[in-house]
């Protein structure tokens, strides 16, 4: 993939992405305004959490950190990919399925492991009961996730990127029919959960068999290549499994507080925009892009597609982090304080959100360094550095609840990211130059910071200028839209006068994308 086309990827899967994140907030807005941070939007927040976490574990995490790498290397050689992803495929399927009605069966207990704080009131009755009608969501959005990654490797990004566009928008459409007919909004939304799963993956399926890539059910066999696969799946399940601890951690001790697990779900909310635009879509588009170099012998345009891919992100991305350290209150207040959602739910969450921006560089550098490990099917090392930073976590979280309250799950899961940044990094270097910084790089680097530091500072002007109009309903919105303008701007004029980068590059790979 030529350099031009690699941004065009990212661009493509970030476009959607982002598409995705802002229908994702108009749902937590909702949620938000009609439920507030009380009982039911805590019980729904866990158990649509059960699901997607063990999502990350069996599929976009250890499974498809193993397959990806494995299968494009088969298309690069002319091998039998088709017949590897369809193996591959039966066997998650049957593995989920298995999963699935073990975890139905045990779901209090499962709610207990997520949320001990929750036992002996109204939230455990109902996160069990919505725990229970969400969870065969593992089975679709796993398989979903798989082809997705059937997608990525050949080269189609949209249909994968736009799948979640779907989730968002059926969460939206149930909450608004619910309040117009007078259904329990709680009810909708977990109902609703499986059926998004359902069209997420008739959506990618549809597309990877326009692809050539049908994967039609079949009985599972375990062939050579799944053994192989399980192998390396094996060490990068448990380094799923580590981070999915470093998630419970947090969560446990937020559920000792009330409203905390609704405060740090919106506060994730607001830093998953640019993690998700950024983030996912450069480890989406690097790690097939990686894997085929390696396979074909390209370790200079190995080194290049990594250095590119790093400087994109951080381009981007440290920008977002000061705004979130500079402006969450206006950020939380505009997005999230009507209905429900008080003046009090707005401080919680701006200083949660504050927090997690610390730490947003370090989650995405995280999706731009483990492509470097997983397109050499190194799967060991992540997992040990996965341990350390769980530790981290787990330190920082628990012996710092006691005395500053939930905000240490926040503390917590920024300091193990970077954590797990600088152990990926200082491994990388034995990688020689195809994981080295190149000159243009770090000729960047600091010119990017450097701008994003003073794109503060006039945030933190706009906010002073602006601030009163941030308080009047019908003009609170147009004043956070013109604090958002003026960050953009000045971040790019500032950037593009720096040398940080040059804004027909960004031209160049969106008329290409």
């Amino acid at each position: 993939m030529k350099p031009i086309r690699l941004v065009a990827g990212f661009l493509t899967v970030g476009v959607w992405t982002l598409l995705s994140r802002v229908l994702g907030f108009v749902r937590d807005i909702l949620i938000a305004a009609f439920l507030g941070a009380g009982p039911v939007a805590e019980a729904f927040l866990i158990a649509f959490a059960l699901p997607n976490m063990f999502r990350r574990f069996f599929a976009e995490g250890a499974f498809n950190m193993a397959f990806v790498p494995m299968f494009s290397k088969k298309v690069e050689g002319g091998d039998d990919a088709l017949g590897f992803a369809r193996d591959a495929f039966a066997g998650l399927a049957t593995v989920l399925i298995v999963f699935s009605v073990l975890a139905v069966l045990t779901m209090p207990w499962l709610v207990a492991a997520m949320a001990g704080g929750f036992i002996g009131d109204s939230r455990f009755d109902l996160a069990v009961l919505y725990g229970r009608i969400a969870f065969p969501y593992i089975l679709f959005i796993s398989l979903a996730a798989l082809l997705s990654g059937v997608l990525n490797a050949v080269g189609r990004f949209a249909a994968a990127a736009a799948a979640p566009v779907l989730l968002n928008v059926l969460f939206i459409g149930a909450m608004t029919c619910a309040v117009l007919r007078g259904w329990d909004v709680g009810d909708a939304l977990a109902w609703t959960v499986p059926v998004a799963g359902l069209a997420q993956l008739a959506l990618v399926w549809g597309a990877a068999r326009r692809a050539g890539y049908a994967l039609v059910p079949r009985r599972p066999r375990l062939t050579p290549d799944l053994r192989r696969l399980a192998v390396i799946a094996a060490p990068a399940a448990l380094a799923g499994g580590v981070m999915q601890v470093n998630l419970l951690i947090g969560r446990q001790v937020a559920s000792f507080f009330e409203g905390a697990i609704a405060w740090l779900s919106y506060a994730d909310r607001l830093y998953q925009l640019p993690l998700g635009v950024v983030g996912i879509a450069v480890g989406v588009v690097l790690l097939p892009d990686l894997s085929r170099r390696l396979r074909a012998g390209d370790t200079e345009g190995g080194a290049h597609a990594f250095n590119r891919a790093a400087e994109f992100s951080l381009a981007l991305t440290i920008p977002a982090a000061v705004a979130l350290v500079v402006i969450p209150v206006p950020l939380v207040s505009v997005l999230f304080e009507r209905g429900a959602f008080a003046a009090d739910d707005t401080a919680a969450t701006a200083l949660a959100a504050a927090v997690y921006g610390l730490g947003l560089p370090a989650f995405v550098m995280q999706k731009t360094l483990q492509p470097l490990y997983f397109a050499r099917e190194d799967t060991r090392r992540p997992f040990h550095y996965a341990a350390v930073s769980m530790v981290v976590n787990a330190v920082v979280a628990i012996g710092l609840a006691p005395v500053i309250g939930y905000i240490a799950a926040a503390f917590g899961t920024t300091l193990a990211g970077w954590a797990m940044v600088w152990l990926l990094w200082r491994g990388s270097r034995r990688m020689g130059d195809a994981a080295g910084l190149d000159a243009r790089f770090k000729r960047r680097l600091w010119r990017i910071v450097l701008a994003a530091l003073l794109m503060g500072g006039l945030l933190w002007a706009a906010v002073l200028l602006v601030g009163p109009w941030l308080g009047v309903p019908l003009l609170r919105y147009a004043a956070l839209a013109l604090i958002v303008g003026i960050g953009i701007a000045s971040y790019f004029a500032i950037g593009h006068l720096l040398g940080a980068f040059r804004l027909g590059e960004f031209r160049a790979a969106m008329r290409r994308g």
